[in-house]
């Protein structure tokens, strides 16, 4: 009898060891199962909180060339930047406010002013990037001294680069503005105009066709730079430390709820690094000023 107990006492510990061993073994590779799937769906999380694509819509030149040294500084960020090249001064806006842009890069900040007071918008700037001086470039006539009564004078049509234009003038003492006209100044502003001028309001983008069919032009740095023009070649060009350069930095703009985005903080970050300035002073001779670096 003692036997059969004996017997009995051992099989149960015999099968409690087993089932013990049996339940650690079903439970370790649930709670390796569970970790695994963690890590994938963390992994998964960071990859694409790392590939941001980052849309930028930019005239072609210089922004889009700019916007290319950036590309590959913050791939390494894990940002991808689309640029959407645009000609004109309206889809790059008309973009971001719609949606298909996350920011753009093509005006400064008087423009982007007047631009939001006509639509009722309200896009903002992140940052100035760079300045282009404008410069006054030869038609008909070959040099300043050579304008006579009359003369025509083609300048940008929309309000802030007109007024850009009119100082420029006022500057080499072909006109006079009021002393308060400053950066609204248009040609109500002017107060003395000796020569007549005749003033032809063209769209920047056709400014540099234009020469041929006026006597000098006021052109925006980067219609002249896709033109085919320099700056050294120009009759006149707008002083680096006065008014113009303070006001008509090229910005990045972006909409509100975008602003403090990390994507487009970096973009900015680069933009306004010393690699960026380098290229901007090897490539366009003066045409266009890195406001850093």
């Amino acid at each position: 009898m003692k036997n059969i107990i004996k017997k009995a006492i051992a099989a149960g510990l015999l099968f409690a060891i087993t089932g013990s061993f049996a339940a650690c073994g079903k439970a370790a590779p649930t709670q390796v199962n569970t970790n695994v799937g963690s890590d994938t769906q963390t992994e998964a999380q960071a990859d694409a909180q790392a590939n941001v694509v980052l849309k930028v819509g930019a005239n072609i030149t210089p922004h889009a060339e700019i916007l290319e040294v950036a590309k590959p500084i913050l791939a390494e960020q894990g940002i991808t930047l689309e640029i959407v090249r645009l000609e004109d001064s309206v889809t790059p806006n008309t973009g971001v406010i719609e949606g298909s842009l996350d920011a753009n890069y093509f005006q400064h900040v008087p423009y982007l002013e007047q631009f939001n007071k006509e639509n009722g918008s309200d896009l903002v700037s992140v940052g100035a990037v760079h300045y282009e001086p404008f410069g006054i470039y030869a038609g008909r006539v070959k040099d300043l001294k050579d304008l006579q009564d009359g003369a025509v004078i083609a300048v940008p049509n929309n309000v802030t680069n007109e007024a850009r234009a009119l100082l420029l003038l006022a500057q080499e003492g072909i006109i006079k503005l009021k002393d308060d006209a400053g950066i609204n100044a248009t040609v109500e502003d002017i107060v003395e105009n000796p020569l007549n001028i005749q003033f032809k309001e063209l769209a920047p983008e056709q400014l540099v066709a234009a020469l041929p069919d006026v006597d000098v032009a006021v052109i925006n740095g980067n219609y002249a730079i896709e033109g085919g023009l320099h700056v050294s070649q120009a009759l006149a060009v707008e002083a680096n430390d006065g008014l113009a350069a303070q006001t008509y930095g090229n910005i990045i703009a972006t909409s509100p709820d975008k602003a403090n985005d990390p994507a487009v903080k970096a973009l900015i970050e680069v933009l306004q690094g010393p690699e960026v300035a380098k290229f901007i002073e090897d490539t366009y001779d003066g045409a266009v000023v890195p406001l850093f670096g």
